[in-house]
């Protein structure tokens, strides 16, 4: 039971065992079926734009081949087939034909536009963009990341993604093991929990059982044989549980239809390989399903089967009164049937039926059948919050690892269901805390809680909320108030992390921007500079680009942070405003002052000669503390080397032209620091490396990341620094990096 996806059989071991993976399409009965499906969901439907979407697309795929030998027009006709059966409209149905078009072949895109409306282009620009990105491990961040972005404008977007990724699921054995491997992994992690989280049962769970069958072929095969053996036995008690159920409903007078449950193949192997339970166990589990026309008839059913049958304690949930985060609506009941089998009962109107198999595309099936669409889109919208949450927080999130990792969890997890004081349910990841539940509610509740009460009783924020408690938080009325950083080890939901993380990156540089702002003003005063004159936006601004910042706020957060000195902002912009000025004279400097030293800004003095222009060597980057060595160079001052320089043997070979120095560090003064950091390569490290430099407002110069064979991970960062100390900081800050082992300054080029 422990086979993994490298030992996957030989393609004809996998079509002897499973068939499934090697499906093939008949192309003229396609187009024939296709249309009367569009046609049994949307009688008023143009199905003109179906046919000429068809010829374009059949024209332009003319001569390609599939790696099955199909024809390469089967696989489009397929998605759309899908897309049909799921109810979506003609013009998605044109967009699912024409999808690999503008990619494979020569039919552009503007093209496309005109001949058949914007709306149609607009959904195969968004499957287009989805499919450049090419496969790895931030390849696909990326594309996911992009998938969630059109799906939060048109989810038709994802729809067609999802179904295009079903059609190649059933074609999986036409590709090399590794690949559909690969493929599966990718659609186990990402595509079935996107489609489950959309409410698309039907499609979540035939790719989660295509993807067992390419990852372990012998246990699909196995369970398969299994179920099958089982069947006539199964098939004649459930026929006896539904002929109890018809007779209660015609006691009742309630139109219904009662089914058995069919069983998925990954659902039995997750149950036995995952909670180690026995096949007979398992498939001693009656599954019943019954529709009924009304919410009342609903219960109305739920109460006689009660009375027929006894009910097993803890196991009835009510999704009707409180849905899943997926919109879905049910009764679940489990019951001890006849002869003492457990039977499990789902009670759902038609229409939740509907949305239990198709999810979001059942609202797009009724709002493409209203006039206009107007009536549903207010409803599409709210059923769709998550969709935009979900596109909330990953503009938040700039790592794509992490936000790979991220959606991973908010797809998959469970969730637990808590209310307002008024009643409103808010739905939270498993083991949410009343500060997730804040911030779920809104941004500035969360940042201002200081309590929390739990069914109206105190509890810690850091208490584990359960479904069904009613949750009232108590916010602080100061202006100032904000999270504690301790909240990062208890919350949740990827929201409230992400929220808590902005806030204290932006609090810190708040503080440093008045901190740099303050400096240079005092430091302005002090030399009886002409401060109204000196701080205006264009020249601090022009400065702020000299320094290789983004903005003026950047270079006071720089200052602020001592990464720039004050005295060199002040002469930049006391030259840029004097050149400026040239017509009116130069800039009021007060006499009997003069202005510091050009070699001031280095840190170090010439012994005998203060005054002469210093350059600190960019071979050896010294700072104070190093052992240094000046050497007189042509027109260019003194340069400063370290004592151990490689670059310092040939000096040596004219020693008159070598001169005594000292450290002589000033608030006033740069450094220039280059560090190497050593880790174990990994997905987002750089960007984790670079966002602990960024939290501790370090300016990148530059920056070289190379990667061995052996995945060791080598990046060389350079940057400005205005207080030595601070570097001690930055190191054992990288140094706490998950897979960084080493991280030291370099000091020779």
């Amino acid at each position: 039971m422990t086979e993994t996806a490298s030992s996957a059989p030989p393609p004809s071991s996998l079509r002897r065992l499973v068939p499934r993976i090697f499906s093939r399409a008949a192309r003229r009965d396609d187009v024939d079926k296709l249309l009367r499906t569009v046609r049994t969901h949307h009688p008023k439907g143009d199905l003109a734009i179906i046919e000429r979407a068809y010829a374009v697309a059949d024209k332009a795929h003319d001569g390609q081949k599939r790696q099955s030998g199909e024809p390469y027009i089967t696989h489009p006709l397929a998605v759309a087939q899908i897309l049909a059966e799921l109810g979506l409209g003609p013009k998605a149905i044109a967009a699912a034909l024409l999808h690999d078009t503008v990619e494979d072949t020569g039919y552009p895109l503007d093209e496309l536009a005109a001949d058949f409306g914007d709306e149609v282009a607009m959904l195969v620009d968004g499957v287009t963009k989805l499919d450049k990105v090419k496969y790895g491990d931030s390849a696909q961040a990326e594309t996911v990341r992009k998938m969630i972005v059109a799906m939060s404008k048109d989810i038709r977007v994802l729809l067609i993604k999802l179904a295009d990724r079903l059609h190649n699921a059933r074609t999986w054995g036409f590709v090399p093991p590794h690949k559909a491997a690969k493929k599966a992994t990718e659609t186990l992690e990402i595509y079935a929990p996107l489609a489950h989280r959309l409410g698309i049962q039907a499609i979540k769970s035939e790719l989660e059982d295509l993807s067992f069958a390419v990852m372990h072929p012998k246990l699909y095969a196995e369970i398969d044989s299994l179920v099958k053996q089982r069947t006539p036995q199964r098939e004649q008690y459930v026929q006896n549980v539904i002929d109890a159920v018809d007779a209660d409903l015609r006691e009742l007078r309630v139109r219904g239809r009662v089914m058995g449950r069919p069983k998925q193949l990954y659902s039995v192997y997750q149950k036995m390989v995952v909670r180690g339970r026995e096949f007979d166990d398992i498939y001693d589990l009656i599954g019943i399903r019954i529709l009924v026309g009304t919410v009342r008839d609903c219960y109305a059913v739920l109460g006689a089967i009660h009375a027929r049958w006894t009910p097993l304690p803890g196991r009835f949930k009510d999704y009707i009164a409180t849905p899943k985060f997926n919109l879905y609506q049910s009764l679940h009941t489990t019951v001890i049937g006849p002869g003492g089998r457990t039977v499990e009962i789902q009670i759902r109107t038609n229409e939740m039926h509907q949305q239990a198999e198709f999810g979001v595309a059942a609202h797009w099936k009724y709002k493409e059948r209203m006039a206009g669409g107007k009536a549903d889109a207010k409803a599409v919208d709210a059923d769709m919050a998550w969709i935009a949450h979900i596109s909330d927080w990953q503009a938040e999130t700039a790592d794509p690892g992490e936000f790979l990792d991220s959606l991973r969890f908010e797809i998959g997890a469970k969730e637990v269901y808590v209310f307002t004081p008024k009643g409103r349910v808010v739905g939270l990841p498993t083991g949410a805390t009343p500060v997730d539940f804040a911030y779920a509610v809104h941004t500035e509740i969360g940042h201002r809680t200081m309590g929390a009460k739990v069914n109206g009783r105190l509890v810690p924020l850091e208490s584990t909320l359960q479904s069904g408690d009613v949750v009232e938080v108590f916010t602080s009325k100061n202006p100032d108030a904000g999270p504690s950083q301790d909240w990062l080890g208890f919350v949740k939901s990827t929201r409230a992390r992400n929220k808590i993380r902005g806030w204290f990156t932006k609090e810190r540089r708040e503080e440093a921007i008045e901190q740099g702002k303050d400096s240079i003003a005092r430091a302005m005063r002090r030399q009886n500079l002409p401060l109204q004159r000196l701080m205006n936006q264009d020249s601090f601004t022009e400065v702020a680009r000299g320094f290789h910042y983004e903005d003026v706020s950047a270079l006071y957060a720089a200052v602020g942070e001592g990464h720039v000195s004050t005295q060199s902002v002040i002469e930049k912009v006391t030259a840029l405003v004097s050149a400026e000025e040239t017509n009116t004279g130069p800039i009021d400097i007060p006499v009997g002052r003069s202005r510091a030293p050009r070699g001031g800004d280095s840190g170090v003095l010439v012994r005998g000669a203060p005054d002469i222009l210093v350059k600190l060597a960019k071979c050896c980057t010294p700072v104070p503390g190093d052992e240094i060595v000046g050497f007189v160079t042509r027109g260019s001052g003194v340069s400063v080397h370290r004592g151990d320089c490689t670059n310092v043997r040939s000096l040596k070979e004219e020693p008159d032209r070598l001169i005594d120095v000292e450290w002589a560090p000033t608030t006033k003064s740069v450094f220039l620091v280059q560090i190497q950091v050593e880790a174990l390569d990994r997905s987002g490290l750089l960007s984790d490396v670079t966002r602990v430099l960024s939290e501790h407002h370090v300016n990148i110069l530059s920056a070289t990341v190379s990667t061995t064979n052996d995945r060791l991970a080598l990046s060389k960062f350079v940057f400005e620094m205005g207080d030595t100390v601070h570097l001690d900081r930055v190191l054992n800050a990288v140094r706490r990096i998950d897979a960084v082992y080493d991280v030291y300054r370099v000091t020779s080029s």
